[in-house]
């Protein structure tokens, strides 16, 4: 299953569904008195997914006068654990409460990094996070690992960036690189997956190598 937790409902629009059209989001369900997650779930031929849209930008504020304000989306999440090998969040890009959020509920965290100077500073920002979040929050939360993507070769900051994240992380960096390419970039706007929109492109090649690493490593 797919818990998008992304105010933009990216992930959503991304397997065709309009986020303004989707009945019980995310939003809804962290702010709930008592959330019935399945009742939130819309399934796809690839998918099931927990949909979001803008109206999670507002939880943040929301969320401050409600109770154990820091596991609505644990609790949400906890109802429905059983029925899935595997339950992937996506967060927002910022270092939020709503990222607080996920990091509470997440078992691990898998960090998708562009191979730029500043997502340099924003990893740092984020390991900084994680570790306030180890010592009280989530103590068990641990990383996945790291993903390298948007990746151009021929520019050497590309490749200075990962020879600087694989000196620091090591065997926590995916050997599978993400590389720019434009079909992964035209196939959210016909809201397919890449592996249905075109499943020979160099993109969706190189996710399905991320996929069988991810599995290598967390065989259930």
């Amino acid at each position: 299953m797919l818990c998008d937790f992304d105010p933009q409902g990216n992930a959503t629009s991304g397997f065709g569904i309009d986020p303004r059209e989707i009945e019980i989001t995310t939003y809804d369900l962290v702010i709930a008195e008592k959330p019935d997650t399945k009742k939130a779930i819309i399934h796809t031929e690839w998918v099931d997914i927990l949909g979001s849209n803008t109206d999670l930008s507002g939880a943040e504020i929301d969320l401050l006068s409600l109770e154990r304000r820091e596991y609505r989306l644990r609790d949400v999440l906890e109802q429905v654990k059983l029925d899935y090998d595997y339950i992937l969040i996506d967060c927002p890009p910022s270092l939020g409460i709503l990222t607080l959020e996920c990091l509470c509920a997440a078992d691990s965290f898998l960090v998708p990094m562009q191979t730029e100077y500043y997502a340099l500073e924003g990893l740092s920002q984020l390991m900084a996070t994680v570790r306030s979040v180890q010592k009280g929050l989530n103590k068990n939360i641990r990383m996945e690992g790291i993903l390298l993507t948007m990746y151009d070769g021929r520019t050497n900051l590309a490749v200075q960036v990962v020879e600087e994240v694989k000196k620091h992380f090591g065997e926590r960096v995916y050997s599978t690189v993400i590389p720019r390419n434009v079909r992964l970039s035209e196939a959210p706007s016909h809201g397919q997956p890449i592996t249905a929109y075109d499943r020979l492109c160099r993109g969706a090649e190189a996710y399905v190598s991320m996929a069988d690493e991810f599995l290598k490593k967390n065989t259930i």
